[in-house]
């Protein structure tokens, strides 16, 4: 009776190890086929910054600007960021802005934020960065997100449904 106790319960413990290990792979997996595309879009003509970094930075080091569109950034977007937009970018909005002030831009993904990181170099500003991964990383690592009303959400804008297989966070509701 003990023996066979002590092979079901090996049994067990292989099993849990080999099915964790399985996810643990199939983890690295997306996160490389994530990198793989972003990597696609990206010209890396912005310099970038990773979740992480922009995660410790200090608030008062830095701006951060949401380049996504207004009904995207509605839904949550990094606590902080002010909406810059794309398609309506509006560089007056950063009149007051001194051009040497680290600037942080994101979008979903980074290809929108990298455009918007153009424009800005070429308006002057110098220190101007890009989000690697941006706001799909920053969920995907369970990094919080807030609403209009600066309310912690559990929800992001997947752009569209073939974008959104990208948010890997089940904690996370898509909207579209």
């Amino acid at each position: 009776m003990v023996i066979n106790t002590v092979k079901y319960t090996l049994i067990f413990i292989l099993i849990c190890n080999f099915l964790l290990e399985t996810i643990a792979q199939q983890r690295e997996a997306e996160k490389a086929a994530f990198s793989e595309m972003v990597n696609s879009y990206l010209s890396y003509t912005v310099p970038v910054i990773s979740v992480d970094d922009l995660h410790t930075m200090p608030t008062s080091s830095r701006i951060i600007l949401d380049a996504r569109e207004m009904e995207e950034f509605k839904v949550s977007h990094i606590k902080g960021a002010l909406h810059i937009g794309f398609k309506h970018f509006d560089a007056s909005k950063l009149a007051s802005v001194p051009k040497d002030r680290k600037i942080i831009v994101y979008c979903s993904i980074g290809y929108r934020s990298e455009k918007i990181g153009e424009k800005l170099m070429k308006l002057g500003f110098t220190r101007v960065y890009n989000l690697y991964g941006s706001l799909f990383e920053w969920v995907n690592r369970d990094f919080e997100v807030v609403d209009m009303h600066n309310k912690p959400v559990k929800k992001i804008h997947g752009y569209d449904k073939s974008w959104a297989k990208w948010i890997t966070n089940s904690s996370y509701s898509k909207v579209y």
